[in-house]
């Protein structure tokens, strides 16, 4: 069946509004019974290093300075330019780009006879002369490496899956290639980005100049370790003028750092010098927190008249560099940058309460009809549950609609025991990363009050499952009973834990003990009435 734009559009909106009708069913049960806390939306997640980059954005632009951005790919010649004697060591920790070369690709006749085979087709002198000036214009980088093949595809009248086969079997100079280096480097230092920045702005916007910029910086580490990583961000600041000083970077540094609660600054000499900045001037910024206490977070510096001159700067310039990851693991308590930067590759830790969500109903019943008879059981059921038994009692005598009259009944047969067996009111709780069953009593009452409840009893469980039955039974009008015995896992009390927080709780050694005695049956009437509906019979 096809259906226009205009119809496509008109279903998908009536699949909204039927969705948005359920949403408010679900609220509705929320509001009724608050058995349901897993589906109240929660508040998304921020990357630490995002959140910090975002914060020290708006602390510098508080402070006057305009945002930039600086090249990252610096040339070979740059690094000498600004690091002079020290140029050798600094490009031994620097990333170079390479690719691969445009290969030199011959067509005889064994190629023409190959492609032939492969595309089924005989290949004309016009073929194969258009063939030739294809390859040739790939090769003086005319035609893009991917617009090669369909390029191919359209010189030889075949699809791109054949001429991928082609490129693959015909012309092994394209498997065979090697990445060739280039000169040009990925920026190691912010550094790097700002002389080739003020020597294109320093005489021709005014003065004074003060720009940031928050951005990637790559190191060629011999290895990431908990506090380094190849690839981190620098917020590096610039100021331009005719009587910048080192007062100037006190001030900046102030300024950041107090955005975050730092309270107290301490300025110490840098004893790695380098070449870049003017004697005496590279300072080491130590911060003091309430929490971490002193901790070096930045530095800065007064660069060198010599390394501004080799791009015509003629102006003081103050820099500040701050390591935005070294900040949030101090902000966020990290102790290891790379599981601070990329969580997902590593154990991941759950709060109860996170673990707590994850628990949740198999099945409920999706009416309103439905959800009143799941309140029905329950509250019958907590109203008479040390009844003794054989015992039976009436949780609701309602009209189901559709002609139907639903009676509904909590009962236990066996003798010389009781409605509900003592399991029946436990709680979910979820403590120390366990998902635990438990009473309400004064022996297990530390470890409710030092748990998070997941707001579902087995009661409540037992009788969301029956109210799903009774709603599938009248829609084949038959009466019946689901009974519970002694519960051994989850799933025989209607209970669902996500998978992500089981995975969570093998991996951490944690537990799942839901087992007890519930010991209580529910079943259903069914009695049809005369159709009052516009239903043909």
């Amino acid at each position: 069946m096809r259906f226009s734009a205009e119809k496509f559009r008109e279903l998908a909106k009536s699949d909204f509004e039927a969705a948005w009708h359920e949403g408010e069913k679900i609220q509705k049960t929320v509001s009724l019974s608050e058995k349901y806390p897993r589906n109240i939306i929660r508040a998304a997640k921020k990357h630490p290093i995002a959140e910090t980059i975002q914060r020290l954005r708006e602390a510098y632009m508080m402070m006057g300075f305009d945002e930039a951005r600086v090249p990252l790919f610096i040339d070979e010649s740059d690094v000498y330019k600004q690091f002079g004697p020290e140029a050798s060591a600094v490009l031994d920790r620097v990333f170079y780009l390479g690719g691969l070369p445009r290969p030199n690709v011959g067509i005889g006749k064994k190629q023409l006879e190959s492609i032939s085979k492969i595309t089924g087709k005989d290949i004309s002198e016009e073929t194969e002369e258009n063939l030739r000036k294809t390859l040739h214009a790939y090769k003086k980088s005319e035609i893009d490496g991917d617009e090669l093949t369909h390029e191919l595809a359209v010189v030889l009248d075949t699809d791109d899956g054949l001429v991928v086969n082609i490129m693959d079997e015909v012309f092994p100079e394209f498997r065979e290639l090697s990445p060739e280096s280039s000169r040009v480097t990925l920026r190691s230092h912010m550094t790097s980005g700002w002389f080739l920045t003020l020597g294109d702005i320093w005489d021709r916007v005014p003065l004074p100049i003060r720009q940031f910029s928050i951005d990637r910086c790559f190191r060629r580490e011999q290895e990431e370790g908990p506090t380094r990583l190849m690839t981190y961000h620098s917020a590096s600041c610039i100021i331009a003028d005719e009587d910048v000083s080192v007062e100037d970077g006190k001030a900046v540094a102030a300024g950041l750092l107090s955005a975050f609660g730092f309270t107290d600054f301490e300025f110490r000499p840098d004893e790695k010098k380098s070449k870049y900045y003017v004697p005496e001037t590279q300072t080491e910024v130590y911060a003091r927190h309430p929490v971490h206490g002193w901790v070096e977070v930045a530095t800065f510096g007064i660069y060198s008249p010599h390394s501004l001159a080799a791009y015509g700067v003629e102006v003081p310039v103050m820099n500040l560099g701050l390591g935005v990851e070294r900040l949030s693991m101090i902000e966020y308590g990290a102790e290891d940058v790379r599981a601070l930067t990329y969580p997902q590759f590593f154990p991941q830790n759950f709060t109860d309460l996170d673990i707590a969500r994850a628990v949740s109903l198999k099945e409920s019943p999706k009416t309103e009809e439905g959800i009143f008879i799941a309140d029905s059981i329950v509250k019958t059921a907590r109203d008479h549950f040390d009844e003794k038994s054989p015992c039976e009692f009436l949780a609701c005598d309602i009209d189901f609609g559709f002609g139907c009259r639903v009676k509904v009944y909590v009962f236990e047969d066996e003798e010389n025991s009781k409605l509900l067996g003592p399991a029946a009111l436990n709680d979910v709780f979820v403590a120390d990363g366990r998902i635990l069953g438990l009473p309400d009593t004064s022996s297990y009452k530390k470890q409710r009050e030092k748990g998070v409840n997941a707001s579902i009893s087995f009661i409540d469980a037992v009788a969301n499952l029956a109210a799903a039955k009774i709603e599938e039974a009248v829609f084949y009008g038959e009466n019946g009973s689901i009974d519970f015995k002694m519960i051994k896992v989850p799933s025989e009390i209607n209970l669902k834990v996500e998978p992500w927080a089981m995975r969570y709780i093998t991996d951490n050694n944690k537990k799942i003990d839901v087992r007890g005695p519930v010991f209580t049956a529910i079943r259903w009437e069914i009695e049809q009435s005369e159709c009052h509906c516009d239903c043909e019979e």
